[in-house]
């Protein structure tokens, strides 16, 4: 008479609860990178007209250019 028998589950070996751990840090980092360099490139658009309800300035320094830097 053959019985079923049932496995217990094994909990995950630490070293691929690392890996894992260690995999997910890369690809969140990847992620903020990515997300950093499209900062970096909005950052450098120029911007034509700006509207503010609300500034307060400590120092404002003003340079003006005649033409377009080369």
């Amino acid at each position: 008479m053959a019985r079923d028998v049932a496995k217990r589950p094994r909990p995950m070996p630490a070293a691929s609860m690392l890996a894992f751990a260690l995999g997910a840090a890369a690809v969140g980092a990847v992620a903020i990178g990515a997300l950093a360099i499209g900062r970096v490139a909005i950052g450098k658009t120029r911007i034509r007209k700006l509207e503010v309800d609300e500034l307060t300035v400590r120092r404002l320094r003003v340079v003006e250019h005649d033409g377009p830097k080369v």
